[in-house]
């Protein structure tokens, strides 16, 4: 992909759980990786290896940068770019398009959670 463009979509769901993680402020690697765990958060399982390469392509395609945030210097905060939230803005429009052909196939329940 080139610098500064959009990714194509979908995006992976370790990517696609770094920027919902990072939607709600700047975060270090560790916060991420529990956050994407959690259902809400994509319900993964993410090492370090596959996390810190994602970041590394992420900030590189600058969808996230390195934040001024330093409360331990072993530790490293990232946070959203614009692009980035443009980014996520895009993938969770793709993906409630998708739930509301499947519920309208009724493949999920109406309304609610499925």
């Amino acid at each position: 992909m080139a610098v500064g463009t959009l990714p194509a979509a979908p995006l992976s769901p370790s990517v696609f759980a770094i920027l919902l993680s990072l939607a709600e402020g700047d975060k270090h690697g560790y916060a991420m990786m529990k956050d994407a765990r959690d259902p809400k958060g994509g319900g993964i399982h993410m090492g370090p290896g596959t996390l810190y390469g994602s970041i590394e392509r992420m900030t590189r395609n600058r969808l996230v940068q390195e934040s001024d945030i330093q409360d331990d210097e072993r530790r490293r905060y990232y946070r959203l770019t614009g692009l980035g939230r443009s980014v996520l803005a895009a993938e969770l429009e793709r993906l409630d398009a998708a739930v509301t052909s499947a519920r309208s196939l009724g493949l999920l329940p109406q309304g609610g959670r499925s």
